[in-house]
């Protein structure tokens, strides 16, 4: 699949195939939307919290380096792999209960390189985290 494909449920369909990882999975992360241009994921705080009840920092890292390794896999097409080279997160309001909602978009979409925003709102829409993730691109190991 590539950036011109313009078949919105196909990069769902591709995402949940390829699976999100043991990882993700364990943290509850579930795929609302996925194409090129936005990704969306949900993650229960409950679970995924520090000892003092927020949602643990890392947990949004988590939410943002699946969304955004994903998102750069799909761009890079078949034949190719993203890896994630950068990451970086800010957060800015603690969630303590229901669900966290990361959307995923391109800053940056290029040969060799893909760079992408996550922001991780709570259930009211108040932006919790922003996650930026740069990921190389390059040709896929023999199998």
């Amino acid at each position: 699949m590539t950036s011109t494909t313009p078949d919105t449920s196909a990069g769902l369909d591709w995402a949940k195939q390829r699976g999100m990882g043991a990882l993700s999975e364990k943290m509850g992360i579930e795929w609302v939307e996925f194409t090129v241009d936005r990704c969306v994921a949900t993650m229960p705080v409950e679970g995924n919290t520090q000892p003092v009840g927020l949602l643990h920092g890392g947990a949004y890292v988590v939410l943002g380096e699946s969304l955004g390794s994903m998102a750069a896999n799909l761009f890079a097409g078949s034949g190719r792999l993203a890896v994630g080279i950068d990451i970086n997160a800010t957060h800015t309001r603690s969630a303590t209960s229901g669900i966290v909602t990361g959307v995923c978009t391109p800053i940056h979409l290029g040969r060799s390189l893909t760079v992408h925003e996550i922001a991780v709102s709570d259930e009211q829409g108040r932006r919790c985290s922003t996650i930026r993730i740069t990921n190389l691109i390059k040709d896929a190991p023999a199998r």
